[in-house]
């Protein structure tokens, strides 16, 4: 968990904000039960420790979805996400830089973000030492044992999603804690 106080708060006010703002029937989902079907700030950071498989969906240039599996990592309240910059949706995020990005665990956890997707590395970050560029490589270095940016043949990428709107489905948060 890397978040501080005030990161688990703006965290919690988006994920609140966000079942505010949702359909009828996605609040019924959430909300419709004996007790909500929700994790907290503090929960969801918990739960969302190394790294987790995401689906991502970009757009082309004739609007039309594309999804792909990425390895994301949740920092200070934020998914990072990378790619190598020839990738398709590498090239769909610089034209197009709007992301919807899922982490599910089957029936026991579903993460759902749609935001902006915001070089963060260099050279594609404007100022990458002001987005937090140091931190997150040290972080991925130690989880992968090698820098990213040293990998052979990969000219790697990195983002991150600035959410607009942010969900956390888990009808079971205790057990789901508990398992970690």
């Amino acid at each position: 968990m890397y978040e501080t106080t005030t990161e688990l708060a703006e965290l919690q006010h988006l994920l609140d904000s966000s079942v505010e703002r949702a359909s009828a029937h996605l609040r019924s989902i959430y909300l419709g039960g004996e007790r909500p079907s929700t994790l907290t700030a503090a929960q969801l950071t918990g739960a969302l420790t190394g790294m987790c498989t995401l689906s991502v969906s970009t757009v082309t240039a004739r609007g039309e979805p594309r999804i792909s599996g990425i390895d994301g990592h949740f920092l200070h309240g934020r998914w990072i996400v990378g790619t190598d910059r020839s990738a398709a949706k590498a090239r769909h995020l610089a034209a197009r830089p709007g992301i919807s990005a899922a982490h599910m665990r089957g029936e026991a956890l579903g993460v759902f973000t749609h935001g902006t997707a915001v070089p963060i590395s260099p050279p594609d970050a404007a100022d990458p030492e002001a987005q937090g560029w140091p931190a997150v490589l040290e972080h991925l270095t130690a989880h992968y044992g090698d820098s990213p940016v040293n990998w052979d043949g990969v000219n790697v990428v990195y983002y991150r999603i600035e959410p607009q709107w942010m969900t956390a489905y888990c009808p079971e948060p205790e057990k789901l804690l508990a398992e970690r």
